[in-house]
């Protein structure tokens, strides 16, 4: 295990709370930070420390020494680009310059609305592989694609090794039929996160942050570098969500589900598939 400490961005969020609880027990050293107080009781032998991700100084100085920086923080929905771009983009730069001074390892929570207008496959035909065309579906998604690049960026030219977990839903339980593919446990998401942590040699790696569900959206990634494979599946909770769905033809017809409506105004009808599209 790593006796460097690791820096978590995003503790106070819903996943940074989580990974902070399930690391600290793991007996990892964490500095934790965030723009909001953390809410929980301090695991052993963790730290916090208040910071804004648009603060290049506090960034650098909270991963002083680091080995891995988890980063979880900035706007984690969809807003307008004004809103997204300070944390999500300038202060990324932010992550990614402090990584490159200390040599650490960026694992980064993208997000499955980098490509969320692909449209879904229908079962096994089209479930798309890491290296697919990004296509985001909002502001959102965009900066986390902007993240990924980032990550390659930073990797070919100085080396830094990076994860970038494309996080599906993840939550306590799958809420919808979408989460019967795209459904993340909170269980399968902490060992994955470890498994970055321990992996001896990365690169620039793409996950799909989706735990074992087969229907999933998606197939290849570089999920064996890491050495990971998720315990929990959706289909555990199929007869709950199977028929939990929207009535909303664009946010049923995508992948990124109900970002993909959000100020959405083509002309009905019109399809990526139109002659006119790109592919």
């Amino acid at each position: 295990m790593h006796t460097k400490p690791i820096l978590l961005t995003g503790a106070s969020g819903a996943l940074g709370r989580m990974l902070a609880r399930e690391l600290g027990a793991a007996g990892y050293t964490l500095r934790l930070t965030d723009i909001a107080p953390f809410p929980d009781p301090l695991p052993k032998g963790a730290s916090f420390v208040r910071a804004d991700l648009n603060e290049a100084l506090a960034i650098v100085r909270q991963a002083e020494g680091c080995s891995t920086i988890l980063h979880f923080g900035g706007n984690a929905t969809e807003q307008p680009f004004e809103t997204i771009i300070e944390p999500n983009i300038r202060g990324l730069y932010h992550i990614y310059e402090a990584a490159r001074r200390e040599g650490a390892r960026v694992v980064f929570a993208s997000s499955n609305h980098t490509i969320g207008f692909h449209e879904r496959p229908r079962g096994n035909e089209g479930k798309l592989d890491f290296d697919c065309q990004f296509r985001p579906d909002g502001y959102y998604g965009l900066s986390k694609a902007y993240g990924e690049l980032m990550g390659r960026l930073y990797w070919d030219k100085h080396g830094l090794e990076n994860v970038n977990i494309r996080i599906g839903s993840c939550l306590p339980k799958p809420n919808n039929a979408r989460g019967l593919s795209t459904w993340l446990s909170y269980p399968d998401l902490a060992s994955c996160v470890i498994r970055c942590i321990e992996a001896e040699r990365v690169g620039h790696a793409v996950i799909w942050g989706a735990s074992n569900n087969p229907q999933s959206f998606w197939a290849k990634d570089h999920r064996d570098r890491i050495g990971w494979q998720p315990k929990d599946s959706a289909e555990t909770y199929r007869t709950e969500i199977e028929k939990v769905v929207s009535g909303n033809p664009v946010e049923e017809r995508y992948q990124g589900g109900f970002y993909c409506p959000i100020e959405y105004s083509r002309k009905s009808g019109f399809s990526p598939r139109d002659p006119f599209s790109l592919e």
